[in-house]
């Protein structure tokens, strides 16, 4: 008897992972087609007032030419910064099942990454700087693979087709890209989890976490160009981070032996968005002049990894993802997205491998000493932004651009965000910099 698609994949599965929902859904990287019926209208209408809010549906997909309907699921609009006003008009759902299914198994929800809105081209948010159309859930579903590829702790994703019927409309239907992704419960349990550690008991990850799953998550974070994300390293780290959060789509696992971070949430991230709207309040772009912006950002992060870790650490992880390298780009190959899109993923990719195969590429030169001022000039006359103190130490430079005595010229990448928002130098962002020589070393961190 000829199984039927869905059960095929299924029995395919359960022999890798008996005891993990959504094995099926996730076994395969094609798009799903889905129609989901609902008060959408309803359901939007409180997206911003009630978080408890929920709606009831049918979801329905196809097996083997065949429709399949799961009645009574329950729709919510889920999200922190998606569901504000002016942000997404059709912002993220999550869909909770109401009972067992052959393709959903045992899955009690599902989350739904949607268009967000109806704009065109590159057009991002005010606010968050999101891309508020249909061609960004392809891309962040590829993310999440390519993550899957590197062995990052995330959550599973599929790109997906969904027909949206608003039954408090008559019936309207709007028919957009989206993609599927798993609850973070069910994540926690294929990564053999117990139970989240919520944040106010988080210490740092270098208390908490692996040295290996902090730097693939750091280095992954970089390959991405994702910005949108906090974690403690340390006490009184403040990069991403504040007062009031030390996670920040990233989820800490408890696990028999310690914990794990997962993380997610890749919307606004380089990859997906295309771009970043605050990057002159960060960056200086004449750096390098021939460095793009998402070069630029994939070596900012790349290079704050070396104040964070060993070069033990340090290079077994390049040494992690390089050797992946040809399955990052197999998989890039093969996803369905649009060609905008798919150049921007692999100008992101080829940044990162560029920053980390090499290590002249890698340990290039930094500031290493403590202490150490910019000066507008190479008499020492003026500080610049003498009130935001001395440059880091791991602060990338560029190659010299001028000398004079013991003074070089050079531009600084802010890759530890020391003049970033809310400080405000915007000299250092725009113009070069006067700093000793002997301050600089590409022994960073020591051998």
């Amino acid at each position: 008897m000829r199984l039927s698609f869905a059960a095929a994949i299924l029995t395919a599965a359960l022999g890798a992972s008996a005891a993990s929902p959504g094995t099926a859904l996730f076994a395969t990287h094609e798009p799903m087609s889905l129609r989901l019926e609902a008060p959408f209208t309803d359901l939007f209408g409180h997206k911003t007032v009630d978080d408890d809010y929920s709606v009831t549906g049918v979801m329905t997909y196809t097996d083997a030419g065949r429709p399949v309907s799961i009645r009574d699921v329950r729709l919510s609009v889920r999200g922190h910064t998606s569901r504000r006003d002016g942000e997404c008009t059709f912002p993220k759902l999550k869909v909770d099942l109401s009972s067992d299914d052959a393709l959903f198994g045992s899955m009690k929800s599902v989350k739904i990454g949607t268009h967000c809105g109806e704009s065109t081209g590159n057009r991002l948010t005010e606010r968050f700087g999101r891309l508020p159309n249909q061609q960004a859930p392809p891309r962040e579903a590829l993310v999440y693979r390519l993550l899957a590829a590197f062995d990052v702790p995330t959550l599973r994703a599929r790109p997906a087709r969904i027909a949206y019927v608003d039954t408090g409309r008559g019936g309207s239907v709007v028919e957009r890209n989206a993609m599927l992704v798993e609850s973070d419960g069910d994540a926690m349990r294929r990564l053999g989890g117990n139970h989240d550690i919520p944040p106010e008991e988080f210490t740092t990850a270098r208390d908490m976490f692996s040295p290996d799953d902090t730097a693939r998550l750091a280095f992954a974070q970089a390959m991405i160009g994702n910005f949108d994300w906090c974690l403690e390293f340390y006490q009184g780290d403040a990069y991403r981070c504040d007062q009031r959060r030390k996670l920040w789509n990233v989820t800490a696992i408890a696990v028999d032996r310690g914990a794990r971070p997962l993380i997610y949430d890749f919307d606004v991230s380089g990859m997906v968005a295309g771009r970043h709207r605050w990057f002159e309040d960060v960056y200086n772009d004449a750096f390098d002049d021939s460095w793009s912006h998402p070069a630029l950002e994939v070596l900012g992060q790349v290079q704050r990894t070396r104040s964070l870790f060993t070069r033990a650490v340090l290079d077994a992880t390049r040494a992690h993802f390089a050797g992946r390298k040809a399955e990052a780009y197999a998989a890039l190959a093969a996803a369905n997205i649009d060609a905008e899109g798919r150049a921007i993923i692999r100008e992101y990719l080829d940044s990162f491998f560029s920053a980390i195969e090499s290590n002249d590429a890698f340990y290039r030169p930094v500031v290493t000493a403590s202490g150490v001022k910019p000066f507008a000039d190479a008499g020492r006359s003026r500080a610049i932004c003498p009130a935001l103190g001395t440059i880091p130490v791991g602060t990338p430079i560029s190659a010299p651009i001028d000398a004079d005595g013991d003074m070089i010229q050079v531009t600084l990448l802010d890759a530890l965000w020391k003049w970033a928002p809310p400080a405000k130098c915007a000299e250092v962002h725009t113009s070069p910099v006067w700093i000793p020589a002997a301050a600089v070393s590409r022994e960073y961190p020591a051998k």
